[in-house]
Order: structure tokens, then C-alpha cells, then sequence
């Protein structure tokens, strides 16, 4: 194919995970443009970070981990997560000279010759023999479908358009999810908004104490039983309960973190249950999470029945080229280290053609 460069491995995505790997390949002698590249869609270092609303600031941040060889001292808890996390990561890839490449938009990873892996992508074709999949979910915010949704006559906008609590002034907000977003959201936007209303399909789990590397360990084990199974991962928050903090314990004795049940219906004014009871509403919040941005991955046909990739450690069951980190029990701070450095293991060990270790 006309204008194909080869490299040993291609990284797609600068987020935590994808980082991690570029890091962990460097360090096995890797170079970066001759070896392997990173591809990075967004138009600046700093991941999904550099997109939080303004008003997350970085003490706020539930559980951030710093990057493999670099520690993030001094940050001001006071400053936007979305800045402190993007000079931090731009620090990073210019400290371990990691070439990202962006803006990239990769748009399918297809089976080329000679046992190589396509990836075409809008700034031309990388042919490479192995493939570290990191491209996070935030490119794929998960919008549930209720009935009546469809008439509703005020705004509906998802978390990963939340644009800070200003917005919301004098408005009557319901906020749907049951996650930290969910909660972070309410206890901003209640001093502005007119009415506030809280609803979750689950009832929520708070959790005392704080999540440290011990906790998040834990929780990445909980979902990794699902990714070996081939289903769609959870995310690691699901399974961590809400953090018990001053804040939340203060929301929950304001009554902003009064939690109701699902409704059953959105009307053209607000939300209905099955019992008859209606809540107005001028803004529907829906703090619902995100899916994995796979789809690229398609051609590879690499999903099971059960609607997942199917991972042995970091690597596709059905494709040993593949890794998926900030997959699944990777997608968290801490999870997503270890899977680079997992990844760039068995990647070494596939080019010098040595059996791979489950």
C-alpha cells in the first residue's frame, strides 16, 4: 500500500494507559518514530482529562495515580483537574521524548500482508506487528433510552458535556446516575438551580475510607471476571462505592443527595413514575457513564457473543497482536500503569517469537 510506514508497534491513544505503554516500550529500547508511534486524536496532551468541566478541581479528583517514572508533586488542589493533568502529561511526553502524534483520527486496524496489522488512520497507513489499544470511553458517553424521551421540552445534555454549575441557575435539574459524576454534579449545581432531583437505577454505595492503591487493586479484580468472560466490562468506579467524604456527607444531610428510584417515563414537562408521581423538570442531567471506543477495532472481528473482547491479561483471546489497555480493569489510573507495563511485556516476548505467558 502506497504510503505505509512500518513500525514494530503502533500505540493508539495519550491518555493515562496509552502512556504508560509508550513509557514501557521506550524503556525496553524502543524508539519512538523508528520502533513505534503514538497516535493521539485530541488536539492536545492530557487525555480525557483535558475535557473535565472547569469546576473539577484537581483535589477533587477521585483517585488519580501518578504515571510510571514521573510523580505529580505540587499540584494546586484548586486549579482545574482538566489544566493540572494536561501540563502534567504534556511534562511526561516531552520528559521520555514520546513523539505523540495529533491530531490523529484512527479509523480501522485491518489484517495486512505478511501477518502485520493496517492501521489506517486520517494522517496516512502505519503497518506494525503489534497494536496497543488505549482509546479510553469518553469519545462514547452512554445515553440510555426511556420512553417519552424523545418529547421532552427542556435541555438533555450528558456529563461529557457538562459545562459547570452556572448553567443551571434557577433550573429545575434531574440528575440521573448513580457514580461519582452523578454525585459531583448535584452538590455543584443545587445552590443554583431552582429544585434539584436525584435518581439511580441501583441505590447507591458509599464507602469509608480512602481509595488507595490497596482499594484499587481490589476493585480492578471485581471487573476483571467479566472481560475474562468476553462480556462488556464495567467500569473499575462501579464497583468501588462512592467516596464518604465531608462533602457528600453534607449533601446527604441538605437532602441534595436524596436518591429516588428510576422513572419509568420522560413527558414533554419532566419525568413520570409508574405510581403516578411527577417531577417538572427544565433540564434532564444524565450522568449515565461511557462504553469503550472499539469501533475501529471492527474489521478484526475480535468480540465474543457476549458483546465483549474477551482479554488473557492485556491481550485479545482471539488476536495476540492486540492489547486493550484502560479496557475493563484497566480503566482506572492505577490499573492503566500496570497494563502498559503488562502489554509491552508480552509484546517483546511476540517479536522475538517467544511463547507468550497467559
Amino acid at each position: 500500500m502506497n504510503n505505509t510506514r512500518e513500525v514494530e508497534a503502533v500505540v493508539i491513544g495519550a491518555g493515562q494507559a496509552g502512556l504508560a505503554g509508550a513509557y514501557h516500550l521506550r524503556r525496553s529500547g524502543f524508539e519512538p518514530d523508528r520502533d513505534f508511534v503514538v497516535l493521539d486524536h485530541s488536539p492536545g496532551p492530557g487525555g480525557a482529562w483535558q475535557f473535565r468541566w472547569p469546576s473539577l478541581t484537581y483535589g477533587r479528583v477521585h483517585g488519580m495515580h501518578a504515571l510510571p517514572g514521573m510523580e505529580l508533586t505540587d499540584a494546586d488542589p484548586e486549579r482545574p483537574s482538566a489544566e493540572v493533568i494536561s501540563d502534567y502529561f504534556d511534562r511526561y511526553e516531552r520528559t521520555f521524548d514520546l513523539r505523540v502524534r495529533r491530531p490523529v483520527d484512527v479509523r480501522a486496524v485491518r489484517e495486512g500482508p505478511g501477518g502485520r496489522l493496517l492501521v489506517e488512520t486520517s494522517r496516512g497507513v502505519w503497518s506494525t506487528r503489534a497494536l496497543i489499544n488505549a482509546t479510553g470511553t469518553w469519545d462514547r458517553p452512554f445515553w440510555p433510552r426511556y420512553p417519552g424521551q424523545e418529547t421532552f421540552r427542556g435541555r438533555q445534555l450528558h456529563t461529557a458535556q457538562y459545562p459547570g454549575p452556572e448553567e443551571f441557575a434557577r433550573q429545575r435539574v434531574v440528575v440521573v446516575g448513580g457514580g461519582a459524576s452523578g454525585t459531583q454534579h448535584l452538590l455543584e449545581i443545587a445552590p443554583y438551580a431552582a429544585a434539584t432531583t436525584w435518581v439511580t437505577r441501583r441505590p447507591p454505595v458509599f464507602r469509608e475510607g480512602p481509595f488507595d492503591e490497596d482499594a484499587g487493586r481490589a476493585a480492578v479484580v471485581l471487573v476483571e471476571e467479566r472481560v475474562r468472560q468476553g462480556l462488556p466490562p464495567r467500569s473499575v468506579v462501579s464497583v468501588t462505592g462512592l467516596p464518604l467524604n465531608d462533602a457528600v456527607r453534607q449533601g446527604i444531610e441538605d437532602g441534595v443527595l436524596d436518591r429516588q428510584p428510576m422513572f419509568d417515563r420522560v413527558t414533554p414537562t419532566g419525568v413520570d413514575w409508574r405510581d403516578g408521581r411527577h417531577v417538572d423538570a427544565d433540564v434532564i442531567l444524565w450522568a449515565t457513564g461511557f462504553r469503550a471506543a472499539i469501533d475501529h477495532l471492527t474489521p478484526l472481528r475480535l468480540r465474543e457473543p457476549g458483546g465483549g473482547i474477551r482479554l488473557e491479561g492485556t491481550r485479545a483471546a482471539a488476536d495476540p497482536r492486540v492489547h486493550l489497555v484502560g479496557y475493563g480493569p484497566s480503566a482506572s489510573t492505577i490499573g492503566a500503569n500496570r497494563a502498559g507495563r503488562v502489554a509491552v511485556r508480552d509484546i517483546r516476548r511476540l517479536l522475538a517469537r517467544e511463547p507468550v505467558a497467559a
